[in-house]
């Protein structure tokens, strides 16, 4: 678009070049003639546009140090001085965009030296020309001028710029992927600088209505809020030291692998797989994925946060403005708001957050890292608060996807136990994936920053170690390639406090247990101050120990995340060594207990007075830590609860006092059971009293069902639990229901593991047998068989998915038989190896649920969901399962003979290798069912009144067995068989 402005440009401006015009002519013109005069020495001065200047070796772009922007306004300002003319508003945003891109991109010179060294001497090429030159006659429209100024970034403009920069940059010699990223980066910058040439344009273009200096300072306060965000949130992540190290996590960080997972949480099988950081890039670039949430999901300790930290600060550097990181941890937010973008607007908490528009502003996409999904203090603590946020992210992204305005990318991180509850009931455009354990190669990468902190010696020692034959297995192979414990590992080993001969004879878990406890002991002794040593010079390490384990029980307690320190100070006023040290501390200026909790990384919280743990996992084994000291108190002479009306029901109280805040994880469950059953891991001696603890829990838990805690005059003990919570928690979530409800499922929790332990045991297998619907009577019938159905309806006081979140994935093993479940929500649970035989399942929703290995024989399932139940090797023989929903269920092995399937629903099934024998099976669908192998002897597949079963082209019959002895096989099944 050689447009009036730029042909007048061309040919009077030339005149303007000596010194006589020059002194005859305003600022506008002397302006004017200095760039006639810099084209003509750079070979140009019968160019067609500004942004010919790219024909110049890029390093004079910069070292001429030309403001373009004020060269544009000025050159308009003397068009108009000469022509009295006034330009369309396609004239001047042809002319400013030009400069405002031009800007732009000697910005991002600027910035990074090394490119400008790589590719700033290069000559143009005749095809940059070519393109200048086609650019030189595109005919802009004041349509496609208001679009310009609207979103540079997605303006026709924006597009034929970036053709010409990119092929520039190609031929200077970046290859295309950096050309198109660096492109990208300067059209997405290009607004704030056209933004300002419009603004200081002033009278020139007056005419067209430009914005306000007012205006555009609004737009450069924002733009200077996101610098200065990040700046002060994401640049300083990867320099931050890792604990009390003095090396920063980009010292030892190294990118890890992902697994790519279905919508169920399964692995792809085949499905190619990729570091995190070009998994996520690809996402971010995939013009077909942009609806889609990026899903990452690991264990404690896989690196889940230092991925968002060091990824964040990656998008910063090389994806800036184009996208722009924003960091949140998912802890700090107190309480979702009625929408996902208010919870963001609230949890940013920045300047340019601070407009109701921000997310609808075309010139800026944020890359939201949503770092925790599984530390959300939800209200009630109930896993309902997670599916609703989860829904509401999903809502957000598709929302993005197809609105212009908006077009931000979510990637959000947490651990993967905490999805069992809602997994069948996720949001479907999760893109997920599992962080993996480091591969050799990885490991060896991280073991060679090691040696560039700490030398050779050092490093090669620690190799030894993880190779010597006494390291266990599981040592090698699993914990030393998760991040965190291969750090702990490898920094006790450095400071001598870790031998291979520790872990002898220990399984996972007790390795793990071993790591922490020796990692707690190497803080407390190793690794104090001197300033610190003589703050606790009254507290012997077993004192600082309870203070810790209290620490950790208050942050679980509060949520998982920080504690105050007033409830810790509150806590510890029970313990006599530590009450000393409290009411030292209160004549001191300073605080002696913060820094005792500093002592092992604990940081300042989110909320003023609190206190947080660096790493979830720290609070979770210390909480555990915390727990196991009471249940072996509890089995001491005197401990037992006396129950109702009995003035010194201690235990009693303390279950209500540790247990009555919410539910136990699976990871503290780990740890208790295992610092229970190995104390001499945690070096201590063996004050565990299995069968005693068993038994006291068992009648808390059968007095519990009669209701009698929350009944008790003048004040409940769930009462009192709550008039304390809400004093230190300063908060109204939790009423004595939740409280009671929680308490009770805790200690169900605990006695499931329990008899999991005494069914291993030989010597208390007759001991510890649990019965949650009470122990059957004399004819082998339960007395109180709905009683665990109560306890299911009961968890109405904790969300629609109380019950199942708290006590579902402990039920593995479970002594069920008889126990009426109709209709109960059981989606998902883990029932593996349960004894469900001749209970009442009518109606259930088992979706999902593991039922591998268990026993279901003469168990009514009619009407059950069984969608994708897993039910490998699985005894149904006789149960009823007339009209029961088995689509995509897993029937492996199973023993279905005598079973009821009419009407069942079985399409898509598993059915490789079943026992069918004798079974009911007209009406049956088996659309699509895999029987190879099944048994079908005996087995009846047609009824005059029901029907035959159902079966289509993709029905697999391969080796099926018996068919021979079936009764009623209906005709077509015989003649596609070839039965005769």
């Amino acid at each position: 678009m050689a447009n009036r402005i730029w042909n007048f440009l061309n040919t009077d401006i030339k005149e303007l070049c000596s010194a006589e015009a020059a002194e005859a002519i305003g600022e506008a013109g002397k302006t004017a003639a200095e760039v006639a005069k810099m084209f003509k020495e750079q070979g140009l001065d019968n160019s067609n546009l500004l942004l010919e200047v790219l024909n110049s070796p890029l390093a004079q772009v910069v070292g001429t140090g030309l403001p373009f922007i004020g060269i544009a306004a000025k050159m308009l300002a003397f068009f108009i001085e000469k022509t009295q003319q006034q330009p369309t508003l396609a004239e001047c945003i042809f002319l400013v965009s030009q400069a405002a891109y031009l800007e732009s991109f000697k910005d991002f010179l600027e910035q990074d030296a090394s490119l400008l060294n790589r590719i700033g001497q290069t000559p143009v090429s005749d095809g940059v020309k070519q393109l200048l030159k086609k650019l030189a006659d595109l005919e802009l429209s004041d349509k496609d001028a208001k679009e310009t100024v609207i979103c540079f970034r997605d303006s026709m403009l924006a597009r034929e710029f970036n053709l010409v920069l990119s092929e520039r940059l190609q031929q200077a010699g970046l290859n295309a992927d950096e050309a198109q990223i660096l492109t990208k980066r300067v059209a997405a910058n290009t607004h704030r600088y056209l933004i300002e040439a419009w603004a200081v344009s002033g009278e020139a273009i007056k005419h067209l209505g430009q914005p306000s200096i007012s205006e555009w300072r609004e737009e450069q306060e924002k733009y200077y809020s996101i610098n200065n965000y990040l700046q002060e949130q994401i640049t300083s992540l990867p320099l931050e030291p890792v604990f009390t190290e003095n090396f920063a996590f980009k010292d030892i960080y190294v990118p890890l692998k992902e697994k790519p997972l279905d919508a169920n949480g399964k692995p792809i099988n085949n499905a190619e797989a990729f570091d995190l950081e070009t998994w996520a890039k690809n996402l971010l670039e995939d013009e077909n994925k942009q609806n889609r949430v990026m899903f990452v999901e690991a264990g404690p300790g896989r690196g889940k946060s230092v991925f968002c930290r060091m990824f964040a600060d990656w998008v910063r550097q090389h994806f800036h403005p184009v996208w722009t990181p924003v960091l949140i941890r998912l802890r700090y937010i107190p309480k979702l708001q009625n929408s996902f973008p208010e919870t963001l607007k609230k949890a940013v908490n920045a300047g340019f957050a601070s407009d109701d528009g921000w997310l609808t502003d075309r010139n800026t996409r944020y890359l939201f890292f949503l770092d925790g999904f599984d530390e959300l203090l939800m209200e009630g603590r109930s896993s309902g608060g997670l599916k609703e946020f989860l829904e509401q992210v999903g809502q957000f992204q598709r929302d993005c996807a197809q609105n212009s305005e908006m077009g931000h990318r979510v990637l959000i991180t947490g651990r993967t136990l905490a999805l069992q509850a809602i997994e069948r009931q996720m949001p479907e455009n999760l893109e997920r994936v599992e962080i993996q354990v480091m591969d050799d190669g990885l490991q060896q990468q991280w073991l060679s920053k090691w040696e560039d902190q700490f030398g050779a010696e050092k490093t090669s020692a620690f190799q030894l170690f993880l190779e010597d034959e006494c390291c266990p297995e599981n040592v090698k192979s699993e914990l030393s390639r998760e991040p965190l414990l291969l750090y702990l590992l490898a920094a006790m080993h450095r400071d001598k406090t870790l031998k291979v001969e520790n872990f002898q004879g220990t399984n996972s878990t007790q390795a793990k247990i071993l790591i922490y406890n020796k990692t707690v002991n190497w803080v407390l002794t190793e690794q104090r101050s001197d300033k610190l040593n003589r703050d606790l010079t009254e507290l012997e390490t077993e004192d600082l120990r309870r203070i810790l384990t209290e620490a950790g029980l208050c942050v679980v307690q509060s949520g998982g995340e920080c504690a105050s320190v007033a409830m810790i100070e509150e806590r510890l006023k029970a313990h006599d060594s530590a009450k000393k040290f409290l009411e030292k501390a209160q004549r001191r200026i300073d605080n002696p207990l913060r820094n005792a909790l500093a002592v092992f990384y604990l940081q300042q919280g989110s909320k003023e007075g609190s206190v947080e743990f660096v790493h979830k996992s720290f609070g979770e084994f210390l909480c555990a830590e915390r727990l196991k000291e009471s249940l072996e108190e509890w089995t001491e002479p005197g401990k037992k609860g006396r129950g109702f009306n009995t003035q010194d029901s201690q235990m009693d109280w303390e279950i209500y006092d540790l247990l009555g805040y919410g539910a136990l994880t699976e990871e503290i469950v780990e740890y208790l059971m295992g610092l229970l059953k190995t104390p001499a891991v945690a070096g201590d001696e063996n004050q565990f009293h299995p069968v005693e603890l068993f038994q006291r829990l068992e009648d808390f838990y059968l007095r519990w069902c009669d209701g009698e805690f929350i009944d008790m005059l003048p004040e409940s003990l769930p009462q009192k639990k709550m008039r304390l919570l809400r004093a230190q928690l300063k908060t109204q979530d939790l009423g004595q229901r939740q409280i009671d409800i929680y308490a009770g499922l805790n200690v169900m929790i605990l006695l499931l593991e329990l008899q999991r332990y005494g069914q291993e045991t030989p010597e208390f297998k007759d001991k510890m047998v649990f019965y949650p619907c009470g122990k059957p009577n004399a004819e082998g019938r339960l007395d109180d068989a709905s009683r665990l159905l109560r306890l299911i309806g009961y968890r109405c006081c904790i969300g629609d998915f109380g019950f199942f979140q708290t006590v579902g994935i402990f039920l593995r093993g479970a002594n069920l038989k008889g126990a009426n479940l109709r209709g109960a929500n059981l989606s998902s649970a883990n029932l593996s190896s349960a004894n469900l035989s001749s209970a009442n399942l009518r109606g259930a929703d088992l979706m999902g649920a593991d039922l591998m290995g268990a026993d279901l024989s003469s168990a009514n399932l009619s009407g059950a969901d069984l969608t994708a139940a897993k039910l490998t090797g699985a005894k149904l023989t006789g149960a009823y399962l007339k009209g029961a929903d088995l689509s995509y269920a897993d029937l492996t092995d199973a023993d279905l003979s005598g079973v009821h399937l009419s009407s069942a629903d079985l399409f898509d099934a598993d059915l490789s290798y079943p026992d069918l024998s004798g079974a009911y099976l007209f009406g049956a669908d088996l659309s699509s069912a895999d029987l190879s192998g099944a048994n079908l002897s005996g087995a009846r597949l047609s009824d005059r009144t029901i029907g035959d079963i159902k079966w289509d082209e993709d029905t697999n019959w391969d080796n099926v067995r018996g068919l021979d002895t079936a009764v009623d096989v209906p005709e077509a099944l015989r003649q596609q068989l070839g039965m005769q």
